[in-house]
């Protein structure tokens, strides 16, 4: 690496960071939030016994799972407008990422509940509970406990992903190295550069969700 190239990545690495810190870190813990409420939403749903809106939510859950988030994100920014639905990019990109953890989360939540004994239900009953009393109070802690390392798993994957909004004009990290690209003309470098922070920050979560499951295991052993 010649004394031009360490130029640039010196000078590339606090832009990188920062829009990686300002923009993709933000993006995916809103985005994730959302996805975590539409994921429970459509697996209790999936759950219930309201015929219309298990087809409805199975219909959603099929069409994500079923189409690249990218295909998602092109129609979302790209081919709404041709309805007359225009979204920004910021918009869009909350919109299809929450979309896919939705989608997504849902099969996690719905198959966390159904691996809670059947007995826990009855003992809730029980003891006088409703349907909702028991699911609230006895299924969902517990289920709760079992998502946590498939969650984070998703957490983690979705960081990542974030990276596929740059081709809605999103300026995220991956969009800024590819501005800085378009002017050194030095992908190597900047590419590598940007792959190294995005396995940082996948590497300082991985930590982070081993701690949370260890504090779990602790919880429930006790």
């Amino acid at each position: 690496m010649d004394d031009r190239q360490i130029q640039i990545v010196l000078e590339s690495f606090w832009p990188l960071l920062k829009a990686g810190v300002i923009y993709t870190i933000p993006l995916t813990l809103i985005t994730f939030t959302l996805g975590l409420i539409i994921s429970i939403i459509t697996a209790l749903i999936r759950l219930s016994s309201w015929t219309v809106l298990k087809y409805i939510a199975s219909i959603y859950v099929w069409i994500i799972r079923g189409t690249p988030l990218l295909v998602q994100l092109f129609i979302i920014f790209y081919g709404l407008p041709s309805v007359g639905i225009t979204l920004s990019p910021y918009l869009s990109a909350i919109i299809g990422l929450s979309l896919s953890v939705g989608a997504y989360g849902s099969e996690i939540v719905r198959a966390a509940i159904l691996s809670i004994q059947k007995g826990q239900w009855e003992a809730a009953y029980s003891l006088g509970m409703t349907r909702l009393q028991a699911l609230r109070r006895i299924i969902l802690p517990q289920a709760a406990r079992v998502s946590v390392p498939p969650f984070g798993n998703s957490f983690i994957s979705l960081v990542k992903d974030t990276s596929l909004v740059s081709i809605i004009t999103f300026v995220e990290m991956f969009r800024t190295s590819q501005q800085i690209v378009a002017f050194t003309y030095e992908p190597l470098i900047v590419y590598s550069e940007v792959a190294v922070i995005y396995l940082v920050f996948s590497s300082i979560l991985s930590v982070l969700q081993n701690y949370v499951e260890k504090r779990l295991e602790r919880f429930s052993a006790s």
